[in-house]
C-alpha cells in the first residue's frame, strides 16, 4: 500500500500497532471448556440468548467467548488511543504518574489557536475511551485536576478528549462538581478527530488513521507466530460431553452440557 498519512510514518504506525496487539497478550490464549467456565457461565441466559436470536450453539458460545475476551480489551484500546500520540510532532506521553498524570501533553511554541480565537502554547489532555465512562465523582475530580493546572500555568489550555463521543466537538466542559455546574473556557471537551486534527494541522487526520488501520492490523498479526492465534475448543468439549452423557448432540443434549456447566451440584442435575 501507499503510505500517504504525512503526520506519523508508516514504521512507527506498524510498531504501535504491533504492540497493542501485544497487550492483548492473555486474551489471545486459546479457550477450552475450563477456561470458558473460570468464572461459571450463566446457563439460563445462554439458553435464552440461543432461543430468542436464533443462534445456532456454535455461534452463541463463540459469542459468549468473544464477550469475556472483550470485556478486558478496553484498556488496550486506551493504550492504543493514547500512545500514538508519541509519534506525533510535539506530543509526548508521559511515563504513568509522570507530569501530573496527564494522559497526553501537546506542546507548540508557535502557538495554538483555540474555537474563540485565543492562543495557549501547551494543552494537557486527560483521555477517555468513551463519553459516558465517568461517574460524577471522576467528573469532579477530573475537572479540579484541570483548574488547578490553570492555576499553575496560564498558558495552557486542558482538554478532557473522548475516543467515542457523542458528537464531533470541541466544546467548553460544563460538568456538575459537588451539584453546582462548573465551567472554565479553557477546559474543553473534545473528541478524538478534532484533536487529531488541531495536532497535526490536518483536517482529516483521524479518518486517515482509521483508513490506514485495517491494512496495517492484517500485517501486524500476520508478523505473529501461529501459536497466537486462539484456536478455542469450547464447542467440540461441549459436543464430547453430550455425547457421553446422552449418546447423541442434539439441542436438547447440548443444552444439558451447558446447564452442567453451572448447575452440576445442583438438585436433579448431578444424576445427569
Amino acid at each position: 500500500m501507499n503510505w500517504e498519512l504525512n503526520f506519523i510514518n508508516e514504521d512507527d504506525f506498524y510498531q504501535h500497532v504491533q504492540s497493542t496487539i501485544g497487550k492483548y497478550g492473555e486474551k489471545l490464549k486459546s479457550f477450552d471448556l475450563k477456561r470458558f467456565n473460570k468464572n461459571i457461565v450463566d446457563p439460563i441466559k445462554l439458553i435464552f440468548d440461543k432461543s430468542i436470536y436464533r443462534n445456532s450453539w456454535d455461534e452463541i458460545i463463540s459469542n459468549e467467548i468473544f464477550r469475556q475476551r472483550d470485556k478486558s480489551n478496553n484498556n488496550d484500546i486506551g493504550y492504543f488511543h493514547q500512545n500514538i500520540f508519541q509519534y506525533i510532532r510535539n506530543c509526548r506521553v508521559p511515563v504513568n504518574g509522570h507530569e501530573g498524570g496527564w494522559d497526553v501533553i501537546y506542546e507548540n511554541p508557535e502557538g495554538i489557536i483555540l474555537p474563540d480565537g485565543s492562543t495557549v502554547s501547551r494543552i494537557y489532555v486527560e483521555m477517555k475511551n468513551k463519553h459516558n465512562t465517568m461517574n460524577s465523582a471522576s467528573s469532579g475530580k477530573t475537572f479540579i485536576k484541570m483548574q488547578n493546572q490553570l492555576l499553575k500555568d496560564d498558558d495552557c489550555v486542558c482538554f478532557l478528549v473522548e475516543a467515542i463521543a457523542k458528537t464531533s466537538q470541541n466544546i467548553k466542559w460544563e460538568p456538575k462538581v459537588d451539584g453546582q455546574k462548573m465551567g472554565h473556557k479553557y477546559i474543553r471537551r473534545v473528541s478524538l478527530d478534532q484533536f487529531y486534527s488541531l495536532v497535526t494541522g490536518q483536517e482529516d487526520a483521524f479518518y486517515q488513521i482509521c483508513m490506514a488501520l485495517p491494512q496495517i492490523i492484517e500485517k501486524a498479526i500476520g508478523a505473529f507466530e501461529n501459536s497466537n492465534i486462539p484456536h478455542d475448543t469450547v464447542f467440540e468439549e461441549l459436543l464430547l460431553n453430550a455425547e457421553n452423557k446422552r449418546g447423541n448432540t442434539s439441542d436438547e443434549a447440548i443444552a444439558m452440557a451447558i446447564y452442567l456447566l453451572g448447575f452440576s451440584s445442583y438438585l436433579g442435575f448431578a444424576e445427569n
